[in-house]
């Protein structure tokens, strides 16, 4: 039969050994598990990594432009009112001076009938008091011309009594009486003449201040007539009307927007830019787009939500374009020249590119480094100072990352 056989107990020396050496090698492997002071553990799938070298640095800034009118003229509301009825739809081509609605305002037409009637009567007074003038001027000339012909028959009645005496036919009384008529219409002639030069001086000057008169009237019931006018809203100038958005029955004041006329055909390209480039940008560069040249017509150093805006002008403008429309350009800065580059990452955006971590000769550790950057295109930024050609940096983005050194597993 089978019997049971009792095992020996195991030493306790023997069994604390085992418990010592299953201890070491826990501590071991959490020691070697445990970053070194001032360092984290990263894998190494989490960074993306890439090289130092020297290079063609091609200095060039892209943007996503959007085509917009070369020129916008604002269509504005001269004079309030409702409006009546709309002549255009928005959208349509336009010429200059083309109504585009009409505006109802009642007050408005009564004031200007009233005024006009004012102004009617006035210019008729005016017309009347000129009207008096002609008739004093007339009457006067005709009391001269009168004068001279009576002077001219008294003068030849004498005449003829003077050959009559001389003859013997009659006595020197009988010649005295047309002497003295004679005399008498050559005074009363010179009186008239006289008068009639003084009151050609004050006709003149009354004629004068009535004309002025008459003129400020008449500018003003022009003024009135293009105070009616102005209930029609029309075009500034020839173009495609946008942003026309009125509907009857809206109230609108004087001075109002009510929508605005694009040069059609002529065309700009805006885009907004960061400002990091605001002190390289400047009129008058050239750049390209897939459809030709373009050069920076403007740059508006304006910076709203970091980005300033520049407007480029088409050599050349291609056919087809639209309002919104938009095109990748690419922005000439400088001339294409052999320098230190690294490739762009997130590590730029990690307080502004003045550090980067870098990676040892066997990659398992990366350090933190400073460096100076310059220019940047999409592609390389150009190192100035603190890196070598050849050397391997992390390219993501760490600024979570607040040790030096990153252990990568």
């Amino acid at each position: 039969m089978d019997r049971r056989v009792a095992r020996s107990a195991r030493p306790f020396w023997k069994r604390g050994i085992i418990w010592a050496a299953t201890g070491l090698c826990l501590a071991a492997v959490l020691i070697w598990r445990m970053p070194a002071g001032g360092s984290v553990d990263m894998a190494a799938a989490d960074i993306e990594t890439g090289t130092v070298r020297r290079a063609p640095f091609a200095d060039y800034l892209p943007v996503r432009a959007v085509v917009a009118p070369r020129v916008s003229t604002l269509v504005g509301v001269l004079s309030g009112g409702q409006v009546e009825k709309l002549l255009v739809q928005d959208g349509a081509l336009v010429t200059e001076g083309q109504p585009l609605a009409r505006l109802t305002n009642p007050a408005l037409e009564l004031d200007v009938l009233t005024r006009e009637a004012q102004i009617a009567s006035q210019l008729g007074g005016i017309a009347g008091e000129g009207l008096n003038i002609e008739r004093s001027r007339l009457d006067r000339a005709e009391q001269i011309a009168q004068a001279s012909y009576s002077t001219i028959k008294a003068r030849r009645d004498l005449s003829i009594r003077e050959q009559l005496r001389a003859e013997g036919f009659l006595s020197d009384e009988g010649v005295a009486s047309y002497a003295e008529e004679a005399a008498y219409q050559e005074k009363r002639l010179a009186q008239l003449r006289a008068g009639s030069a003084a009151e050609a001086g004050i006709t003149r000057t009354q004629a004068a201040r009535l004309e002025d008169t008459r003129q400020r009237l008449v500018k003003s019931l022009a003024a009135l007539r293009a105070g009616r006018d102005a209930l029609i809203v029309r075009a500034p100038t020839a173009g495609r009307l946008t942003n026309f958005t009125l509907q009857p029955g809206q109230s609108l004041k004087a001075g109002d927007p009510a929508g605005q006329v694009d040069s059609e055909g002529y065309w700009k390209l805006e885009a907004d830019v960061d400002e990091y480039h605001l002190g390289r940008v400047a009129p008058g560069q050239p750049a390209r787009f897939a459809g030709g040249q373009l050069t920076v017509a403007k740059v508006l150093p304006t910076v709203r939500d970091g980005r300033f805006r520049v407007e480029l002008a088409f050599a050349a403008p291609p056919p087809g374009l639209n309002r919104g429309q938009t095109l990748d350009v690419r922005i000439t800065l400088g001339s294409t020249a052999p320098a230190l580059v690294a490739p762009v990452g997130g590590w730029l955006e990690s307080g502004g590119g003045a550090s980067v971590f870098v990676l040892d000769a066997g990659g398992r550790h990366a350090r933190r480094r400073a460096v100076r950057v310059g220019r940047r295109n999409p592609q390389q930024a150009e190192i100035l100072s603190g890196l070598r050609a050849g050397e391997r940096i992390i390219l993501s983005n760490l600024s979570s990352v607040q040790d030096d050194v990153i252990n990568i597993r």
